[in-house]
Order: structure tokens, then C-alpha cells, then sequence
């Protein structure tokens, strides 16, 4: 099946690597018009001339999620040069590993950070593109993760938890709102895949690795790849009638 996302605007936050760009590169095959968004904005080119190479169509923008005026101007921008944005991909995250327990001043840093891009990022693009998503009787995919449920088996930041924990939240919130607009609101979990975010961790700790594959049935880490399929899913008219789920694409993580 192809041409799913046959007039549509995609827009993807975290565009430039990762899951960001694979689900991009997967929405313009679809046939959507993708708007690459990432702080980084040689990379959102670089996955916007891929796609326009590949023979699809693109454009990218700078943004830095954590910048609230500048996600409005941006969405504006898009909406005057692109068109009205139907779908929205909110992937943007970082993840730091500090325990709770670890200095004071790296535990502060990390609530900041991670809050500023995993939660409030979310809160900022939505807002901004809320206008043209209702307009547009759009659909949002929210890149939680299975740490939107649990605390995986690893030292990490207790601040990413709850930066995942909020994003399902929202997700549930603004499905419960926005459901009278059509707009359909929902989100993916991740297990651990393979991406440029956790390339030094599971280079220099293969501890961490078998930690999480030992807890996974499927008994391997995820590619970007493998959230491109639930993103077009939840972003077509194959999922008319779902808002306010989380699709899991942990390898079964959560079921054991």
C-alpha cells in the first residue's frame, strides 16, 4: 500500500537523526510533504535534500523546541511558505544517565534540560501548530517511550521518566480535548533503539545493552526503522478511529 500520506504536511521535530529522520524519510515515501524540524540545521537539510533526491518533497526549518516565541514564528513561517501542517510528529528528546543520587548540580541540570526538550518541547510545537492542526483536522504522533511506564532496569536520569511519563499524559490530554475537532492525538514507546542519542552509552557500557535485551522477547535492540511503520499508521486514515493510545514498539519489553 502506498501513497497514504497523499496530501498531507508532515511535520517532524528531531528530524535531523534518529527516529526523527527515519520517520521523515518513511512519511515521504507516503506521499506527505515533510517539513524536517531540528535545532541542528545542517542535519534537517540533509534529511530534506535525501528526501527531495529520493524524488519526494521537503523543506527544513531551525528550531529549537525549547524556544517558545520561536516555535510560533516558525509555525507561522510554515504556514504562509509550505501550507497548513496535518500532521505532527513531536520527537525531539534527550536522555541524560545521572542517577538521582549523583551531584546536586548535575541533577538540577539534567531536571532542566530534559524538561525543557522532552515536555515542554512538546507543549510549545503543539501550541504553536494548534491553529493549523484544527484547521486542518490533523492528527499528532508523540514519541513517548516504555520509560512513559517504567523505570527501566538501568541507572538512569529520573528525569527522562518523568519527561516520558508527562508526554503520555499529554498525549491522553490533548486527545480528550481536541477529539471534538477531529484531531487525533497519540504516541509511540520505544524501546532501546539504536540511534545517535544513545551511541556513546551503548558503546561504553555493553552492560546496559544485555541489561535491556534480556528483558526483551524479541532478543535485539530496535533500528529507527522500526517506529517508521506505527508513525505512518497513526498519522493515516488506517488508524480513523484511535486517539489517546500508545502503540509499544519495545521488541515486548513491557510484557515481561
Amino acid at each position: 500500500m502506498t501513497g497514504l500520506l497523499e496530501r498531507h504536511i508532515a511535520a517532524v521535530t528531531g528530524g535531523a537523526s534518529g527516529i526523527g529522520r527515519a520517520i521523515a524519510l518513511g512519511y515521504a515515501r507516503e506521499g506527505a510533504h515533510v517539513v524536517v524540524l531540528d535545532a541542528n540545521g545542517n542535519g534537517a537539510a540533509e534529511t530534506a535534500k535525501a528526501i527531495t533526491g529520493a524524488g519526494g518533497k521537503a523543506s527544513s526549518f531551525v528550531l529549537d523546541v525549547t524556544e517558545r516565541d520561536k516555535c510560533r514564528e516558525v509555525a507561522a513561517e510554515i504556514g504562509a511558505t509550505v501550507g497548513r501542517v496535518s500532521v505532527l510528529v513531536n520527537n525531539a528528546g534527550i536522555n541524560r544517565r545521572n542517577a538521582f543520587t549523583a551531584a546536586p548540580e548535575a541533577v538540577v541540570k539534567d531536571w532542566q534540560d530534559i524538561m525543557a526538550v522532552n515536555l515542554n518541547g512538546v507543549f510549545n510545537v503543539t501550541h504553536a501548530f494548534l491553529g493549523q492542526l484544527r484547521a486542518t483536522r490533523g492528527r499528532i504522533v508523540n514519541i513517548g517511550s516504555i520509560q512513559s511506564f517504567v523505570h527501566v532496569r538501568t541507572p538512569n536520569s529520573p528525569a527522562y521518566t518523568t519527561s516520558k511519563h508527562g508526554v503520555l499524559g499529554l498525549t491522553r490530554a490533548l486527545a480528550a480535548e481536541l477529539g471534538k475537532d477531529g484531531v487525533r492525538v497519540n504516541a509511540i514507546g520505544p524501546g532501546l533503539i539504536e540511534t545517535p542519542l544513545n551511541e556513546n552509552a551503548r558503546a561504553n557500557n555493553p552492560e546496559l545493552v544485555r541489561i535491556f535485551l534480556d528483558h526483551t522477547p524479541l532478543g535485539r535492540t530496535g533500528k529507527p526503522e522500526d517506529i517508521v511503520g506505527p508513525a505512518i499508521f497513526l498519522a493515516c486514515e488506517l488508524s480513523a478511529y484511535v486517539t489517546g493510545a500508545i502503540i509499544m514498539a519495545d521488541g515486548g519489553y513491557r510484557s515481561i
